[in-house]
């Protein structure tokens, strides 16, 4: 079976990015690597060389978060809400330390809350503007 794993682009700030999201999540990066690592022969700007190449990060037992920079030869990355990070918890108290620890410095969208739809649910993006929807959903009882 296929599996998905976020992949996100970063202008420059890739490495404080995942720096808060492995301090959100915890856990330890498998792969960090910089542009200046690369052995290539693609020319890499001097200022860029420092830069996050590639960087992935395990989270819980299925799933990597994972991210680079964008090179500026690449363009910026404009940041969109097509799309969001939904994260799914395993009980309130979970889904509000991520929540929590994601939303410090971004904007809440909405509020985590208990839904009608059954669920301890809320919406943000990150200070590095990256969407998050954070879940968790009540026993059926």
């Amino acid at each position: 079976m296929p599996t998905i794993n976020p992949y996100l682009n970063f202008n420059g700030n890739c490495e404080a990015a995942m720096n808060l999201y492995r301090s959100v999540f915890g856990g330890e990066f498998v792969t960090f690597s910089r542009f200046g690592d690369m052995d290539s022969g693609m020319p890499v700007p001097e200022n860029e060389k420092n830069n996050i190449l590639h960087a992935s990060l395990p989270i819980g037992k299925d799933y990597v978060l994972m991210a680079s920079d964008c090179p500026s030869s690449y363009g910026s990355v404009t940041q969109g809400d097509a799309l969001s990070v939904s994260v799914g918890t395993e009980s309130e108290d979970e889904a509000t330390r991520i929540f929590n620890g994601l939303a410090e410095g971004g904007t809440i969208k909405m509020p985590l809350q208990k839904t009608f739809w059954g669920a301890f649910f809320g919406m943000l993006t990150d200070k590095f503007g990256v969407h998050w929807m954070v879940n968790y959903d009540y026993p059926n009882e």
